[in-house]
């Protein structure tokens, strides 16, 4: 990653536990940062670099003769924007708008670490096989977008998710700023998903528009079709995850193929309940999920969710100039319904 006026690779400040109204003022650092002007409140933009292997010739309907071309709409007011194909020399650059620290409750404008280590493993499954060739795909918690841009890159429709109109807002920017390196074919939308609120969203009827980021009946129907489903860096808030669950319950419930792809960095706390530094919001995240391995049909599910934790030294990293760390986990969870 490089910074508008270059800077070293950074790295971490967690934020803590909880996001209760009296930590909403309290200012964070993602380490993904560290290296950028510092005290600098106002947006910025990092670019990172994106490695492509030598031997990947799966343009999936990338063209490099075809030329970038402004801009369609579809039955819903979206853009749909014509894409140049991504340039064939070893790499490609996405330039991401955000903000060097933020408080908690918009912690989704910045990068965070388990957000690049998504990104290599999108990034991995798109050079190494069809499986992300010409998907649906939801991605919630997004944040900067940069997860979903990639996804973009193969998928023929991807939902990018947020909530707040700051976080929203900068995510639309960021896509712009990236629009070059989207399979030609593709379409991103960015809604907005509020985790405490029920699945499906409230629909709204009037007129769309390029700032609107409600959902309409249309957008509904084609994340039921989604195969695929993201999220990285949303587990740090016991109650922020009990809503993702509830939330992932409602979209997965009645289709078992779909599929959640879930990064997350332990984070450590001292707490006095314990007297002892602990992950308590990994531990919250860990009773949610059955591991996948040696479960069956007979095994009592309480939220119904298995997961398998995927093994990161056998993804490579596309994404340059950040540390993985020893902290961050990749996982593959699946919803299963109770028998009745």
């Amino acid at each position: 990653m490089e910074s508008e006026k270059g800077g070293a690779p950074p790295e971490i400040r967690r934020p803590p536990q909880g996001s209760g109204d009296g930590l909403a003022e309290e200012q964070v650092m993602s380490e993904v940062h560290l290296g950028c002007p510092p005290h600098q409140f106002a947006p910025y933009i990092s670019h990172f670099t994106v490695s492509v292997p030598s031997r990947f010739d799966r343009t999936s309907g990338n063209s490099s003769s075809t030329e970038a071309k402004v801009c369609e709409v579809d039955e819903d007011g979206d853009l749909i924007l014509t894409r140049r194909g991504r340039p064939r020399k070893g790499y490609f650059v996405v330039s991401i708008k955000h903000n060097i620290t933020s408080s908690i409750p918009k912690v989704g404008l910045q990068v965070w670490r388990a957000e690049l280590v998504l990104a290599d493993f999108v990034l991995h499954m798109m050079y190494r096989s069809p499986n992300f060739d010409g998907i649906t795909a939801l991605e919630l918690g997004a944040g900067t977008g940069l997860v979903g841009m990639l996804l973009a890159c193969n998928a023929n429709t991807v939902y990018i998710t947020d909530v707040g109109e700051d976080v929203l807002g900068n995510c639309s920017k960021n896509i712009h700023l990236n629009v070059g390196i989207f399979h030609r074919k593709a379409s991103v939308y960015v809604r907005e998903l509020d985790w405490n609120c029920s699945w499906p969203p409230e629909i709204d009827i009037s007129l769309p528009s390029e700032q609107s980021y409600h959902w309409s009946e249309s957008d509904v129907a084609k994340v039921r079709r989604a195969s695929l489903i993201f999220a990285a860096d949303v587990i740090y808030d016991e109650k922020l995850t009990d809503a993702f669950f509830s939330v992932l319950k409602s979209i997965m419930f009645n289709d078992p193929q779909k599929v959640l792809y879930l990064a997350l960095e332990k984070r450590y706390n001292f707490t006095l309940d314990d007297l002892d530094v602990v992950a308590n919001g990994y531990s919250h995240f860990r009773s949610y999920i059955r591991d996948e391995e040696g479960a069956d049909e007979d095994d009592d599910l309480p939220h119904g969710f298995i997961g398998r934790p995927i093994v990161l030294r056998e993804i490579p990293q596309y994404v340059r100039e950040y540390d993985r760390g020893n902290d961050v986990e990749l996982w593959q969870i699946k919803y299963v319904n109770p028998r009745t």
